[in-house]
């Protein structure tokens, strides 16, 4: 018989609680506290942060895991690390059953393209400068996992859910403390981009180029709730568990997925489940094609998928897991490497500040500063961090910046999939894998600069034949 006041069966929903009011805290001290307000720090990383600080200060005192007392079940770290792997692929699943429908013309399409290389670049390029940090840390540390290098591209570039994946990979092959040192990397990249904001954001302010955002509030077009194709709000079903039962309905087929390949390929089972969110995009890609089908066909009446619920959950998701993917660091487990983790991250920082700095100067002139916010807020956070960096240079995004961040993810996923087939070899040989990377890194910039390189080698060829004609 289930005595429902044991702590066991109350251990995940006072994790949920926890997480929720952490959130509630942070966007209180967000609103009240200047300095904070004005540190442009996202508030999810803020709520994390407090119950990091919390758990740090009860395992210094105690020695104990505080999630993992008899309160929170006996596992809440588990639950943690299992909320931040889940909610990264229905955050991305919730942002794909969005629909679209800009037409994009060839300048737009070149600029996306563009945003989507510059992303992986910058991805390998974290990566090879911190796999060169850590190599050579393994030289001096003993014992030093000398791979754990290239997760700066997953913590800085892509966020907490595929630092976590990556770490929790390294770990099931020697890295101890695995996780939290994913975790840590992309806890340092929220406040590096919050830092960096600030810092940039005051160099504008004194040549006059900033806007200040207003506190004002957004107006909603109610076509956004209610399009008129839309499934009616009297409906017997609130319109919100539609997008729900949309979002785990393709997550479930993703779960499916993944089993099917993991049995037909065992040895590859941590790398399926690792690409959760991957297998979550496309699937999610599927099931929007096959309802647009349907709508057309006429077997669905009504467009079942609201972008405006879709964006509240897809938002929702990402809080969630940032706050998780925080809450969930161990800093006792990663205190013999502090050292390599902070030359690593300012390392990074700076590689990633120049280098999308150029590149917005380079390839968007128009709005070089609105793009390289967004970028650089993107590539050491995650999107929204993007955003709110973009927000206050750009609160009503006139510029092109913020649909660039939407619509790169198809090119960077294609071209940056590489990247994270090469991390899985990083334990056994992290050498080889730097040289491919840095090898890779020339390619995506030949890409990238393919205008200039080969429109000054056809004014090369063309100088010669001209010489060669003269000379005649």
């Amino acid at each position: 018989m289930e005595n429902f006041w044991e702590y066991r069966n109350w251990g995940f929903l006072s994790i949920i609680a926890i997480l929720l009011m952490s959130l509630l805290v942070a966007n209180a001290l967000k609103r009240r506290v200047k300095f904070i307000k004005a540190s442009l720090i996202p508030t999810s990383v803020l709520g994390g942060t407090i119950l990091l600080v919390i758990s740090t200060v009860y395992n210094l005192i105690t020695d104990d895991v505080i999630f993992d007392t008899a309160f929170f079940g006996g596992g809440g770290m588990a639950y943690l690390e299992m909320i931040t792997y889940h909610t990264l692929a229905l955050g991305f699943i919730a942002a794909t059953l969005k629909t679209t429908k800009t037409h994009l013309n060839k300048k737009r399409t070149k600029e996306i393209f563009n945003t989507g290389v510059t992303t992986v670049s910058t991805y390998l390029l974290q990566g090879t400068l911190g796999l060169a940090v850590t190599i050579i840390a393994g030289f001096f540390i003993k014992d030093f996992f000398s791979g754990s290098g290239i997760l700066i591209a997953f913590g800085f570039g892509q966020g907490t859910g595929q630092a976590m994946n990556y770490g929790m990979i390294y770990e099931e092959q020697g890295f101890v403390g695995g996780k939290s040192f994913g975790l840590t990397v992309a806890a340092i990249g929220f406040l590096v981009a919050s830092v960096g904001g600030v810092i940039h954001m005051n160099v504008l302010k004194r040549t006059g180029k900033l806007i200040k955002h207003s506190d004002k509030l957004e107006d909603i077009d109610m076509n956004e709730v209610q399009a008129p194709n839309d499934i009616p709000m009297t409906e017997s079903v609130d319109k919100i568990t539609i997008q729900l039962a949309l979002i785990m309905m393709t997550y479930f087929i993703t779960y499916g997925a993944m089993a099917l390949l993991g049995n037909l390929l065992p040895g590859m089972k941590s790398l399926i489940y690792g690409f959760n969110f991957l297998l979550g995009v496309l699937l999610a890609t599927v099931v929007k094609l096959s309802m647009n089908f349907m709508r057309k066909k006429n077997i669905l009446h009504h467009d079942y998928a609201n972008n405006f619920l879709l964006t509240r959950l897809s938002n929702f998701f990402f809080d969630i897991m940032v706050v998780s993917g925080i809450a969930a660091i161990r800093l006792d487990l990663v205190k013999n490497y502090i050292g390599v983790l902070i030359i690593m991250c300012a390392i990074g920082m700076l590689a990633t500040y120049l280098y999308n700095r150029f590149i917005a100067k380079k390839f968007f002139p128009e709005y070089s500063e609105e793009q390289f916010m967004a970028m650089y807020g993107m590539l050491t956070g995650t999107a929204s961090t993007g955003i709110i960096l973009l927000r206050e240079i750009d609160s009503e995004f006139k510029s092109p910046a913020a649909d660039n961040l939407v619509y790169q993810n198809f090119p960077a996923i294609v071209f940056g999939f590489p990247l994270m087939f090469l991390a899985n070899w990083c334990p056994k040989n992290p050498v080889m894998v730097l040289v491919i990377i840095a090898l890779f890194f020339v390619v995506m910039n030949v890409i990238l600069f393919r205008d200039q390189i080969f429109k000054r080698r056809n004014n090369t060829d063309r100088d010669a034949e001209d010489s060669s004609d003269s000379a005649e």
